[in-house]
């Protein structure tokens, strides 16, 4: 069988899910996805619409895309590609497993180390995919994107490649798709800049002015530096991905004073998007996120290899004793005050 002749389901359709899906829609006819919820209905009623945020009227897109409501409609599908995050993962796996089986080959893009645990449990055949762009939901199956991929696809143990070449022909229709050799350096590398969205939900960035920009900068900067710090003690190396900022600019950031660095980093802020944990959190107001996925995985690594993490530490404290429904973000002024607090703790 032909790679544009499989069947081919999107489970979940957020920022990644359904700008990943728009991209390949065009090209391969045996394409489905599908939802929850107003999500759901979205997709049936309206499609998916894609645009890139630095020229909206010029590349808005909408396509229809088949949906399905239940798996167990489409029981021959070969790829099942998941862009839902960790915490909902166990749970649809189970569904995924009790109504598939175990012949579909399962790409995750989730973020973090945790579908490496999790999906083993459930399927023989899994690839993760580490995503290297940014993308914001709007509204239900609206998405906004700041350039196309690219994705890095791999195996822990590098294995599964006739699988992974399949997939990379059906993914790189829509955008650059790249299989690496080196999958945790890449995962962990993008860890790192995940670091941003508990200290931007915490603060409110892009959701709503944050009280002080110089204090901003230098709470950010120290919480990525160290993450390289750590993922370097655990014996990570790191994985060069366009777009995103190298581990060298990084320890420079960390290193300058902030009026020397600040012209550089307000250019580089703009370009970010709101982060999904801040979506989540502050739009949504939801009590669930990938903050033990990714701020408190990198803590416990950081313990783990005897690193000083007190900026992670502390936002790791900050958001599970404050992130829930009626959270309102916190003055970056009060966050670096805990950070110093923090610091007095460990000596």
């Amino acid at each position: 069988m032909r790679p544009q002749e499989r069947k081919v389901l999107f489970v979940g359709a957020g920022a990644i899910g359904a700008s990943v899906a728009a991209w390949i829609a065009p090209y391969h006819q045996g394409l489905y996805i599908m939802d929850i919820g107003e999500v759901q209905e979205a997709l049936k009623t309206k499609g998916i619409t894609v645009y890139q945020i630095d020229q909206p009227d010029k590349s808005r897109v909408t396509l229809r895309i088949k949906t399905i409501d239940r798996v167990e409609e489409l029981p021959d599908v070969d790829i099942i590609i998941l862009g839902v995050k960790n915490y909902v993962l166990p749970a649809v796996a189970e569904i995924l497993k009790k109504s598939l089986g175990d012949r579909p080959i399962i790409v995750s893009l989730a973020n973090g180390t945790e579908n490496q645990i999790i999906l083993p449990r459930y399927f023989s055949k899994v690839i993760y995919g580490v995503v290297s762009y940014n993308a914001r939901r709007d509204q239900p199956a609206v998405v906004g994107y700041q350039k196309k991929g690219s994705l890095f696809i791999g195996t822990p143990d590098n294995t599964l490649m006739d699988e992974l070449k399949l997939v990379k022909v059906i993914l790189g229709t829509g955008c650059e798709t790249i299989i690496v050799d080196h999958l945790q350096d890449a995962v962990h590398s993008k860890i790192v800049i995940n670091l941003t969205n508990a200290l931007d939900t915490l603060v409110g960035r892009g959701y709503c002015p944050v009280s002080n920009f110089t204090v901003y900068q230098k709470l950010l900067l120290q919480t990525l530096w160290e993450g390289v710090r750590t993922i370097k003690a655990a014996g990570y190396k790191e994985f060069k991905m366009a777009g995103l900022p190298s581990f060298l600019l990084l320890r420079l950031g960390a290193a300058m004073p902030g009026w020397v660095s600040q012209p550089i980093f307000k250019h580089k802020i703009k370009s970010m998007v709101i982060s999904s944990m801040t979506q989540d959190i502050l739009q949504r107001g939801s009590g669930v996120s990938e903050i033990d996925s990714l701020t408190g995985y990198m803590v416990r690594l950081a313990e783990e290899h005897r690193v000083q993490a007190p900026y992670n530490q502390t936002i790791y404290r900050l958001a599970k004793e404050n992130f829930g429904p009626d959270f309102q973000p916190m003055r970056c002024e009060d966050v670096l005050a805990a950070v110093e607090k923090t610091k007095q703790t460990m000596g």
